[in-house]
């Protein structure tokens, strides 16, 4: 007969050992879009601040830096099950520095003070809604699917607005940018948490930190832009 406080025991350790995997795995997530975040900037600054700035936004080279990301996110995609772990990180961390290339603009039209300001809201609003998505018992299938929908939206919102060219429409639009995109956040880090398994091996979860990393990137980026439309004080 086997004892049942060996089995408990044995219990207990497994979920020990998954807790610690876990939590490996999210500073690996988080660590990556730290990583890519600081990516970003450092190339939107260089920019904006050396003569890149008139190479690149003024010549057609500005719609290669703003088409590019697209570019990786579907290699990226594609690629998953047969490209490495260290190729994945390549194709993440080139995205990145695109990303800052096509994102230098901002310092362009925003002082560096309000650039400055909306990241510091965003950063605090990003961190406790991933707080939350990561220590909730709620289940927010519902919620994202929810703000999934909210994205078309307000894709469809900001097409029409090209055309109407509305202040009052793009207020609105921004506003509700920020508010999706920082929920989507909560919804992403559960979805993290709940997707990550040992059985998987090293790699895969390798792989799935980067996604995920990518996920929660993009998350911010989008609440951040549409924060600085919101509140940013344009240059004279």
């Amino acid at each position: 007969m086997t004892d049942p406080f060996f089995r408990s025991n044995v219990a207990g350790i497994d979920r020990v050992s998954f807790d610690v995997g876990l939590r490996t795995h999210m500073q690996s997530v988080f660590g990556y879009m730290a990583g890519g975040l600081a990516i970003t900037g450092l190339m939107a600054w260089v920019v904006a601040n050396t003569a890149l700035a008139g190479i690149i936004f003024g010549s057609p080279l500005r719609w290669v830096v703003m088409i590019a990301p697209m570019g990786f996110i579907m290699v990226m995609n594609f690629r998953m099950q047969t490209i490495s772990v260290g190729g994945l990180r390549g194709l993440f961390w080139a995205f990145c520095a695109v990303m800052g290339l096509s994102m230098g603009s901002i310092f362009l039209f925003y002082t560096n003070a309000s650039v400055a300001r909306a990241f510091f809201i965003t950063a605090a609003d990003f961190g406790a809604m991933a707080l939350w998505g990561y220590t909730t018992k709620r289940d927010l299938t519902g919620f994202g699917s929810f703000l999934m929908m909210g994205v078309f939206g307000l894709f469809i919102a900001m097409i029409v607005n090209i055309f109407l060219m509305s202040a009052m429409m793009q207020w609105v639009v921004s506003i509700a940018g920020v508010a999706i995109f920082t929920g989507l956040t909560a919804w992403d880090t559960q979805r993290i948490k709940q997707t990550y398994a040992e059985s998987y091996g090293a790699e895969a979860n390798d792989k799935m930190a980067v996604f995920g990393a990518l996920r929660l990137y993009m998350n911010f980026i989008n609440a951040f832009m549409f924060l600085l439309r919101l509140t940013g004080d344009r240059r004279n």
